[in-house]
């Protein structure tokens, strides 16, 4: 199949130049103008696709082509652009850094490549003036065709960049339009923690802020020539990637508050389309798990942060403990799993899993992983793999050994815990990495239902 999508992919030169800050600017400018925008991340994060949705007021989707085999890209872009006047792409860490220190694989330039995708690339114009150019030479030449298309300074002031902008003109004679610039702009910082972004939920003022960087963008971003860039690039091709629907609907509960707010929004709406209904609950607000479910969805976020309220609420608890003990299906990720464990910190958890997690202080087992199931277990049959990703400062006394994670340099380890009714571990995964492990899932949860 071939779809139209007018997009356009906004890249950096390294992680901190702005991408994020120009990206949420643009995007809530074009909403601001009454258009319908589609939004997506490269790489794995959770983050700034939060505040993506926050200002497009729907989903944004991951591109991950290390998850994905390169028509699953295509076809979530596809799928979640359909209706979309235009769509904006943010990449992750710099244009060219990928999985390890010396690859292109799994870098923004990849994902752009795949998707064919115009590129404007993002550069930190803070301290520097011709400068600037040298850098964007040196993106442009270093592979044969990089997609970059045009460039928006950060952190540069008006006249700097007028003066720039008819230098990049010259220099570069239309293969790199000038698009604007963003001032310094220190009253729309968006907070920062050690993973990453304070999430949407917790910025009190940020619709003041996005109002700020969406009114600036209106006043120094040629968001009239992005949009003519977004028009010219090729239509999508791919071969629609269809999930099998259920014989049954079953009810999965699916944690959402700031403890536990990092999912991947294609993979539950994965099961969604096979037949559940998805029942959101907070493990700190709510006394107990919600009636007439059949599965558990524990997905990551900041347990940490939230500790004295999880513990503190202890018939949310209990309720959780019972079902697991029972044999209610579930997927713990991450902060789930953390919940799971006897302790986060001094506070006591679940309970269910030995051991206590604690403060590591540092990024632990961090990057993506391919898992192998040693045995069978709730989501697979023993030797079946799908890839994940690890991104945490807090470890667990003790983490499991259902599956081998093993990293692109040949590293390896056991992790994550693991029955017919369990996957709790710190990997992240989605479920289009792997559709047959949503199906299993789905079948657990169908199995409940009907005993």
């Amino acid at each position: 199949m071939e779809q139209n999508i007018p997009r356009v992919l906004f890249a950096g030169t390294n992680s901190g130049c702005g991408k994020t800050t120009v990206t949420c600017a643009v995007l809530q400018a074009l909403v601001n103008r009454g258009m319908k925008v589609g939004a997506f991340k490269c790489g794995p994060d959770y983050i700034d696709p939060m505040f993506h949705s926050r200002i497009i007021g729907a989903k944004s989707a991951n591109l991950d082509l290390f998850f994905f085999e390169e028509n699953t890209a295509r076809y979530l872009l596809a799928k979640n652009a359909a209706d979309r006047d235009v769509s904006i792409i943010e990449g992750v860490m710099g244009f060219y850094d990928g999985m390890g220190l010396t690859t292109l694989r799994g870098s923004t330039w990849e994902t752009a490549n795949q998707t064919e995708s115009p590129v404007v690339l993002v550069v930190n114009g803070k301290g520097a003036s011709l400068s600037v150019l040298a850098s964007i030479q040196g993106f442009l030449d270093f592979v044969p065709d990089s997609g970059i298309r045009g460039v928006i300074l950060n952190s540069c002031t008006a006249s700097t960049y007028q003066a720039l902008k008819g230098e990049i003109e010259r220099r570069f004679a239309g293969k790199v339009l000038p698009l604007g610039f963003l001032p310094k702009m220190p009253d729309c910082t968006l907070e920062s923690r050690h993973l990453g972004l304070v999430t949407a939920a917790e910025i009190t003022d940020l619709r003041e802020k996005l109002d700020k960087l969406a009114s600036q963008a209106e006043e120094s971003i040629d968001l009239n020539g992005l949009l003519k860039l977004a028009n010219t690039a090729k239509p999508i091709s791919f071969t629609p990637v269809l999930l099998q629907k259920q014989t049954e609907s079953v009810r999965i509960a699916v944690a959402r508050d700031n403890a536990f707010c990092f999912y991947y929004e294609d993979s539950l709406e994965a099961l969604t389309e096979m037949g559940a209904q998805l029942v959101p609950f907070s493990p700190m607000e709510d006394s107990e798990l919600p009636q007439n479910i059949h599965g558990l969805y524990l997905g990551g976020g900041y347990p940490e942060l939230y500790a004295r309220q999880l513990s503190d609420n202890r018939s949310m608890r209990e309720s959780v403990l019972a079902a697991l003990r029972r044999g209610l299906p579930c997927i713990a990720e991450c902060g789930g799993f953390m919940y799971l464990t006897e302790a986060i910190g001094e506070y006591p958890m679940v309970g269910f899993l030995p051991g206590k997690s604690f403060d590591n202080k540092k990024l632990t087992r961090f990057g993506y992983v391919t898992l192998t199931a040693k045995r069978d277990n709730l989501l697979c049959a023993a030797g079946e793999q799908i890839r994940g990703h690890e991104f945490h400062h807090w470890d667990a006394a003790q983490t499991g050994d259902a599956f081998v994670a093993e990293k692109s340099t040949g590293k390896q380890w056991d992790c994550v815990f693991a029955d017919e009714h369990l996957y709790a571990g710190y990997p992240h995964f989605h479920f289009y990495a792997n559709p047959a492990f949503a199906q299993r899932f789905y079948k657990a949860c169908i199995k409940e239902k009907l005993q």
